[in-house]
């Protein structure tokens, strides 16, 4: 296993790796939409999907893929009426074929979405 981090993502905010690569695949740690002061980006519900998925991205560009190669994500909405805006948001950063995906409502501290992922690295990708 290999530990990957980015210093333009937020750290983690507790005993956990931003991502780890292992057996051919990059697994991406929760992220928010956050600065790396952990500070919340953008008023509005796709600023901070923006935000989430930019977080994500500087982690996988760490380890020399992107979350074009996601093959899983997990979204956790604080309101599961933002679903159809999450839709639309994530086509600006996922292509087809789009990857598995669990969507839960969640009780988030004080912001609208959180996500984590599973990215192909490997050759096969």
């Amino acid at each position: 296993m290999q530990q990957i981090s980015a210093t333009t993502a937020p750290a983690p905010a507790g005993p956990y790796s931003a991502g780890i690569v292992s057996g051919g695949f990059l697994f991406l740690a929760g992220q928010g939409p956050f600065n790396t002061e952990s500070e919340i980006v953008g008023e509005t519900f796709a600023d901070q999907v923006r935000q989430t998925f930019a977080n994500l991205e500087a982690v996988a560009a760490a380890a020399g893929t992107s979350m074009r190669n996601a093959v899983r994500i997990g979204v956790y909405l604080n309101d599961l009426s933002d679903w159809a805006e999450f839709n639309e948001v994530s086509k600006e950063f996922l292509t087809t074929p789009y990857p598995a995906r669990t969507s839960i409502q969640a009780d988030l501290n004080g912001f609208l979405v959180e996500i984590d992922a599973i990215l192909a690295i490997s050759s096969e990708e």
